[in-house]
């Protein structure tokens, strides 16, 4: 797979650029709290999707 499905046509290169500017933005210090809160919001849609699944599952086998 050479391209992420959110990144496009972006190569390792400019994946990189990106990456050392995030750091020198953010610091070394902030950025696993980013991605801590990122991964948290991640896992709270994925529930929530989970949740509507189990609705409607369980409403289309009450009829």
């Amino acid at each position: 797979m050479n391209t992420l499905l959110f990144l496009g046509n972006l190569g390792t290169g400019e994946i990189i650029i990106i990456a050392i500017v995030v750091l020198l933005l953010f610091g070394g210090k902030k950025i696993p709290e980013l991605m801590k809160g990122l991964g948290k919001g991640v896992k709270s849609f994925k529930d929530g999707v989970n949740g509507l699944e189990d609705d409607i599952n369980g409403t289309s086998e009450n009829k």
